[in-house]
């Protein structure tokens, strides 16, 4: 479905930034090489009015995400930014045995597993199903199910949130004013939401063209979480900047109750400085873009050329549009995560291998296509890069290392 106004405040005046073509859904692992497959209209807008960068094309969210194979738990990065953001608000709002903690997304329980550690009542939300039985497993609460407004207002009756937490939840949802309700409906009047989204800055100033999906409906700025958040009865009372996620993100903390904080107006006047609240700002991204996909491409006509061999590593979703949005096709793909492994990449159809294959196969060059956590896999992948083995990176400008 094509949206014709904003998905926020409903403005008519979108302006085109980049479009990358029919895509497949970029987490869409293929079982086999044969496997039919959807491609939809991958464009990005930005809405004049609220300042919201987002896609035009809605893709329904049960063709995306009730099989999921992203696991939180195979990041490192993941993992360790988890367990010190359950402390920070353990201490922040001083929490206890009769807390309540409520997370939407909750994946496979790589967050709320560090308040049940400490005894603290959680509830996750997760409407993939296969991940949501592994949180259980792990003895994290979790309801397998799609967040909404009528949910919120079931669980409501019988308890409300201390803190709800939605990390890179917001950008997948189609329903922004709902899922605002829904959180304020859960939550206590004095209670604190907290939620990770990627930061519309970095997508466009670092090249982060493979960060843009389908399930990433919205790219958000400091200037458009202002109007969506205010718009609905909430306060943005602190801010973070956190430069190692996904390639960039902001992590809010939003409350019905308090004033916008400092951090908060000091990056509305950086954005406003940068030109972020005008069209212009995103004009020569399409170009720039485009400069990326026409190196990459001679770079691989050339190793090939030379008769060396090419692998990509990590099955990710950025990996599914740079491959094909570049139209290049690695030997394998290397992925540490088992789910993906004997898979297909969607679109270019190349098979998913264990990280085993790399040392195996002795591929000269390997295309990283997880460039947001370069070192941690430069580091996992010593043996290979002692062999000879070499790692492209491809953004913000490819460079061989």
């Amino acid at each position: 479905m094509k949206i014709t106004a904003c998905r926020n405040c409903g403005s008519q005046l979108l302006k085109e930034v980049i479009n990358l073509g029919r895509m497949p859904l970029a987490n869409s692992l293929l079982k086999s090489k044969d496997e039919a497959e959807e491609k939809f209209p991958l464009e990005v807008v930005f809405c004049e009015d609220c300042y919201l960068l987002q896609l035009t094309e809605i893709v329904p969210p049960e063709k995306m995400f009730s099989e999921y194979v992203y696991l939180s738990s195979c990041c490192e990065t993941t993992l360790r930014n988890a367990k010190e953001l359950a402390q920070k608000l353990i201490n922040l709002k001083n929490l206890n045995q009769n807390s309540f903690v409520v997370e939407i997304g909750s994946n496979d329980g790589y967050l709320l597993q560090y308040f049940v550690e400490k005894g603290i009542s959680v509830l996750g939300i997760e409407p993939a199903k296969n991940v949501a039985e592994i949180a259980i497993k792990k003895g994290v609460r979790t309801l397998p199910e799609f967040f909404s407004l009528e949910l919120a207002i079931n669980l409501s009756k019988t308890q409300r949130a201390d803190v709800v937490i939605a990390n890179n939840v917001l950008a997948h949802i189609p329903d922004i004013d709902g899922t605002i309700k829904g959180i304020a409906q859960i939550l206590k009047e004095d209670g604190l939401f907290v939620g990770e989204v990627p930061y519309a800055k970095d997508l466009i100033d670092k090249n982060e063209f493979d960060t843009i999906y389908h399930e990433h409906l919205s790219y958000f700025s400091v200037s458009s979480l202002k109007n969506i958040f205010e718009s609905r009865g909430f306060k943005i009372v602190d801010i973070e900047y956190l430069p190692n996620i996904h390639g960039g993100s902001l992590r809010i903390f939003a409350s019905p109750k308090g004033e916008t904080g400092q951090n908060v107006l000091k990056m509305l006047e950086e954005e406003k400085r940068a030109g972020m609240q005008k069209i212009e700002y995103y004009r020569d991204f399409k170009a720039r873009v485009e400069k990326i996909k026409e190196t990459l491409r001679n770079l691989v006509a050339e190793i090939k050329d030379r008769g060396k061999t090419l692998a990509g590593y990590g099955a990710s979703a950025k990996g599914t549009v740079l491959l094909n949005f570049c139209d290049i096709k690695p030997e394998f793909v290397a992925d540490i995560n088992p789910i993906k492994q004997g898979k297909f990449v969607p679109g270019v159809k190349v098979p998913i291998e264990s990280p085993k294959k790399l040392i195996e196969r002795k591929p000269e060059y390997t295309l990283l296509l997880v460039w947001n956590i370069k070192e941690e896999v430069l580091k996992q992948q010593e043996e290979y890069r002692k062999m000879g083995g070499k790692f492209i990176i491809p953004i913000p400008s490819p460079q061989v290392v």
